[in-house]
């Protein structure tokens, strides 16, 4: 069966690209000159940031267009969580269940009664999308589960994550749905900024009550994200998969007293799963001396009306194509300094050209 093909998403305004940093405007890899060797991955972009700091460590195409899958969940959670009751009792409708068949989800009943947090727990352990149904529909009001992926969709814009797009509340693909390894971090980060979704994220197992809707009985659920089951010091994320998008992770974990943050994208789970690529490039971040930056996951607050940082990466940086790097969109690879060379010969044959017009040549 033929995969399916990726939509064209909007042109990569160049300013946007170089959010964060200069070095970060690039579709191959950014390292600090003079520190290892990143591991080698399947996903076509991801980066790695401090989680505290906001210190950006390294990445590859950070601002390249992806699909996002299930971490798109956390764009949900970044806009809505702060806003629902966790102890709010809610009833699940018909609508709630209208999702793809055979996708993931929690086990929810029409009519069954459950806790705001037990719909969070679903999300983050079981990637429910039967929970982001419920979560999207209470955190849109009036407007409804519509309202809900509005809602997600101002949180991006609000946070600077100019190349996210939610179509869906749960990741599962849709009309002009995108993100980028760059904006994943953003949102990431906003979401570990709360103890309840820390402590979601970080749950390995729960509890779905007994509902008397359809005679169910309870049951447990595990959490599927193993790199909070096999790495030490593990806090959580999410992953996801679909088809379009393939695999995507998000993760984050403590050491040494650092909290590191990894970002992926577009992952093949041969030779190893995107979880495990996770950990790896988390490991090369420990690895790296605390001044190693190559750009800022930069606060709303801080962007300049050209949402660009005002002062550049602490160190010098290399900036390189990607070994095998892939991407269905890209129409050329550009690095900073060739960006700007270009854009200023165009002005220069600009002005010779108007020069040409007044001299009538």
């Amino acid at each position: 069966m033929a995969r399916p093909t990726h939509p064209a998403p909007p042109p990569l305004d160049p300013a946007r690209a170089a959010v964060g940093g200069p070095a970060l405007a690039t579709a191959g890899l950014v390292t600090t000159s003079g520190v290892a060797e990143p591991p080698e991955v399947t996903a076509t972009s991801w980066l790695v940031a401090d989680l505290t700091s906001g210190a950006v460590l390294g990445g590859c195409g950070p601002h390249e267009y992806g699909v996002p899958a299930s971490v798109q969940k956390l764009l949900l959670a970044a806009a809505v969580l702060p806003h629902l009751d966790p102890h709010q009792i809610i009833e699940v409708t018909e609508s709630d269940l209208d999702f793809e068949p055979g996708s993931s989800a929690v086990g929810l009943v029409r009519g069954g009664r459950y806790s705001v947090e037990t719909l969070w727990l679903g999300l983050m352990l079981n990637s429910g999308n039967d929970a982001a149904n419920v979560l999207a529909r209470l955190g849109g009001g009036i407007g409804g589960q519509a309202g809900g992926v509005a809602a997600m969709n101002a949180e991006a814009a609000r946070l600077g994550a100019y190349q996210t797009h939610a179509a869906t509340p749960s990741g599962l693909d849709g009309p002009g749905q995108y993100t980028s390894a760059y904006d994943l971090a953003l949102i990431a980060r906003a979401c570990f900024a709360h103890a309840d979704f820390r402590r979601y994220a970080g749950a390995k197992m729960a509890e779905v009550p007994a509902q008397a809707a359809n005679n169910t009985k309870g049951y447990p659920i595990w959490n599927d994200n193993q790199l909070l089951h096999r790495y030490p010091g593990a806090l959580g994320g999410k992953t996801g998969y679909t088809d379009l998008a393939r695999h995507s992770f998000v993760g984050a974990a403590e050491r040494n007293g650092r909290t590191l943050l990894v970002t992926l994208l577009g992952a093949e789970s041969q030779p190893a799963p995107g979880w495990q690529q996770g950990a790896a490039l988390l490991d090369w971040g420990f690895g790296l001396p605390a001044d190693a930056t190559v750009g800022q996951l930069v606060p709303p607050a801080q962007a300049d009306s050209r949402n660009q940082v005002s002062s550049a990466a602490g160190g010098a940086t290399r900036v390189r194509p990607e070994r095998g790097f892939r991407t269905d969109w890209l129409l050329g690879t550009v690095a900073p300094v060739i960006l700007v060379g270009t854009l200023l010969v165009l002005l220069l044959l600009q002005r010779r050209r108007a020069a040409r017009r007044r001299d009538g040549r």
